[in-house]
């Protein structure tokens, strides 16, 4: 299982763990998949946040990623940017179908 983060609760990845549980491989092989989609997921949603504030607003944001709760988290991303929800959906769900596409189109898949 993978570390509740701030954004868990509006991100559906479901789609993707399911492809990547019919592919042909080992448990280990299919945790470190799981792992390393959860991370590209984390990657992409902090990128697309990243764009949408100003040099002094990431500093912030960083600094809450790391020691504040996921409420100031939100409560600062709320004040900075517009939709910020709605822009988290959909950077999550592109690369969920990106990452469900590439999985299909790889040959271990049953």
């Amino acid at each position: 299982m993978a570390k509740k983060r701030f954004y868990t609760d509006i991100v559906d990845f479901q789609g993707v763990f399911g492809e990547l549980a019919k592919v042909e491989a080992t448990d280990s092989e299919k945790k470190e998949l799981e792992d390393l989609a959860h991370e590209h997921l984390h990657q992409t949603i902090l990128d697309a946040i990243l764009s949408e504030l100003t040099t002094r607003d990431k500093k912030i944001f960083l600094a809450n990623l790391e020691y504040e709760t996921d409420e100031k988290i939100w409560q600062h991303l709320n004040e900075k940017v517009e939709n910020i929800e709605d822009k988290i959906k959909v950077s999550a769900d592109k690369l969920g179908e990106e990452l469900k596409s590439d999985v299909k189109q790889t040959k271990g898949v049953k």
